[in-house]
């Protein structure tokens, strides 16, 4: 009964949520302080104070319970307007937002309307493994450029390479999901610049996806904002790392003002949010992240904890860089098979994910949302694991 196509993606799914899976399963078997899951990049900071202050009075809000414009409302869209109006300098309304189910909400929804069957859509490698089945989703296909190896930052001659006529959008993260790098300003200008030539060259649409969860989680270097770098850029952002609230499902997409198709790109986004059944981000959450846009989770405590990750790492013999930004070490596999040193540290209770899953085979990502406990005893194992590794 269940769709070809759905049962080989389920065959092929995500190994962030098999190793998240493998985590619980060892939990049972010898107890959770025995197992050192960094498999999930499930914050564990608490949300900032006012979140809960402002639940407790939008819960009791009866407005919030009922339907609304798809795009969310007014007063929400206008507060996050008026908040990027002041970190782009240009000139956003509660016309460029719409409010969605989270980022992966609001990469659907922007997906959706911008692809027709057979368009492709340019990922920066290593990628968010679910980004293929988003593409997908939507009748387009996915083509992975792979990043500079060793230092991740952006190929622009194999972006460039890999534009052609059916090519509808770049999709970048960063900072990055799993490597931490944040793109620099150059590099980001040179892209536009390759971008506004081949738009002219196919005369087709041409912009740029920027999937930003994780722009307010950076250790010292600038994040360049998208929208000062190119013109047809869509941004789609959620706040459930910035304030801790993975749950919530609650983010937003935003169109640039230069956008060359502004007005129907705006429509489109409301109309696809309503027909892929989200209907509306949720009522009480946009009204909860309206009060709290300037709050934020503390950054440092992610900091110390990548350092603690990264010395232990370094120590046991790994190689790895340390992060700009995000909550994730991508760390080189000591063997070529990357998944073979991921099962072979689930032996030892370390739960990781395998390069492969973010198509940059060779690696392994840990994601360091944990319990700083967790990544100081987790030391022995992975020095344990290593001097198995060498043989």
């Amino acid at each position: 009964m269940v769709a070809r196509q759905i049962q080989k993606d389920m065959e092929n799914a995500s190994w962030i949520r098999k190793m998240f899976e493998e985590g619980d399963r060892l939990k049972k078997l010898y107890g959770a302080g025995n197992v050192y899951d960094f498999s999930l990049g499930n914050p564990d900071a608490a949300p900032p104070a006012g979140i809960a202050k402002s639940f407790a009075k939008y819960a009791v809000d009866g407005s919030v319970h009922k339907y609304m414009p798809n795009a969310g409302f007014a007063d929400v869209r206008s507060a996050v307007a008026e908040k990027l109006s002041k970190e782009s300098g240009l000139a956003f309304t509660m016309d460029n937002i719409v409010m969605s189910v989270g980022a992966a909400g609001g990469m659907n929804a922007a997906l959706k309307a911008l692809l027709d069957p057979g368009d492709e859509v340019i990922a920066v490698a290593p990628y968010f493994a679910e980004y293929r089945f988003y593409v997908q989703n939507h009748g387009g296909r996915l083509v992975p450029v792979p990043a500079r190896r060793g230092s991740f930052r952006l190929d622009i001659d194999a972006i460039s390479a890999a534009i052609n006529e059916k090519t509808k959008a770049i999709l970048l993260n960063s900072p990055n999901n799993p490597t931490g790098v944040i793109y620099g300003r150059q590099e980001l200008s040179e892209l536009a610049e390759v971008l506004r030539a081949r738009r002219a060259e196919f005369g087709t649409g041409l912009c740029i996806l920027s999937d930003e969860p994780y722009i307010d989680i950076s250790y010292g270097s600038e994040i360049p904002n998208m929208f000062t770098i190119y013109d047809d850029v869509i941004v789609i952002n959620s706040f459930s790392k910035s304030l801790s609230l993975p749950g919530g499902r609650i983010g937003y997409v935003a169109v640039s003002p230069e956008f060359s198709d502004l007005k129907n790109m705006t429509a489109a986004l409301s109309f696809t949010t309503r027909t892929l059944g989200y209907v509306n981000a949720p009522g009480i959450y946009q009204k909860v992240i309206m009060e709290n846009l300037y709050a934020r989770v503390d950054v440092d405590a992610y900091r110390k904890r990548r350092d603690m990750l990264h010395g232990v790492l370094t120590r046991a013999g790994i190689e790895c860089a340390l992060p700009e930004g995000a909550f994730y070490l991508f760390a080189k596999s000591p063997v070529e098979d990357d998944v073979q040193f991921v099962q072979a540290a689930a032996k030892h209770r370390i739960l990781v994910v395998p390069g492969v899953g973010f198509g940059c085979p060779g690696y392994f990502r840990a994601a360091y949302c944990v319990d700083e406990r967790v990544i100081r005893d987790s030391e022995s194992s992975f020095c344990a694991l290593m001097k198995e590794m060498k043989g």
